[in-house]
């Protein structure tokens, strides 16, 4: 029940699971957001919730600037960050497009309520550009993580680099979209499982009035053995079934 009551406070991520039309509040500022439950909550490629159903939401308010900020939160297992049930991302960030091409730029703060008095959070600052053509986007992101106990494996102060590229194509004339990702985590770090690894996703996705249903395939080449005995990293099919609001 706690994890239910704290995500209903909030909140959204950088990109929604599912596409949200934004509510225009005037003053060119609008705001929109989603919930979403998904049968494995994975992060790069390494399941968060032991491999069971979590759920997550968020909102997002941004101005026609280009300025935003968002909330988002998930269901985690009590593995990952010291006993704690919930994540919760704080963003802050500016996106233009230029043309087709669109430059995002941003900080993340990573809070994991409930995990006492543990050194578990931890900001990590973004940066992506896309470009689009027809209905095809391509996608390169990096996210760098700045040297953080949070992040360490045990010889001080650790930093994380996780650099992805993603391409989606979203199918003429039809409510599917098809994606593939790749992304590698540089370490070692709390973050890397103590090393760096590869991960990567197919997905497919398909949208009815303001629900959207996905289903992906998710891998790793890392090994990750959780309290119970899973294999976080293990090659799994993930389905969501998400409401914009």
């Amino acid at each position: 029940m706690r994890k239910i009551m704290v995500l209903a406070t909030g909140l959204a991520s950088l990109a929604f699971a599912v596409p949200a039309t934004a509510e225009d509040l005037g003053g060119g500022f609008s705001v929109n957001g989603s919930t979403t439950i998904v049968s494995d909550y994975r992060f790069r490629g390494i399941s968060q919730s032991d491999k069971r159903i979590a759920l997550q939401g968020g909102l997002s308010a941004s101005h026609e600037t280009g300025a935003y900020v968002s909330v988002w939160g998930s269901s985690i297992d009590d593995y990952v960050a010291n006993g704690g049930d919930v994540e919760l991302d704080l963003i802050a960030g500016y996106r233009r497009t230029f043309g087709g091409t669109t430059v995002d730029v941003g900080i993340l703060y990573y809070y994991y309520p409930g995990a006492g008095n543990a050194n578990t959070d931890f900001v990590e600052p973004y940066v992506s550009v896309a470009h689009t053509i027809g209905p095809v986007t391509a996608k390169a992101t990096a996210n760098f993580a700045p040297s953080q106990s949070a992040l360490t494996v045990g010889a001080g102060d650790e930093d994380n680099l996780y650099l992805a590229g993603d391409l989606s194509i979203g199918i003429p004339n039809t409510p599917i979209s098809l994606a593939a990702h790749i992304g590698h985590s540089f370490g070692p770090s709390y973050l890397t499982i103590g090393d760096e690894y590869t991960d990567w996703s197919l997905a497919a996705s398909a949208t009815w009035r303001s629900l959207t249903f996905g289903l992906a395939y998710v891998d790793t080449d890392g090994t990750v053995i959780t309290p119970s005995g899973r294999n976080a990293s293990k090659a799994g099919v993930v389905a969501s079934v998400g409401v914009s609001f």
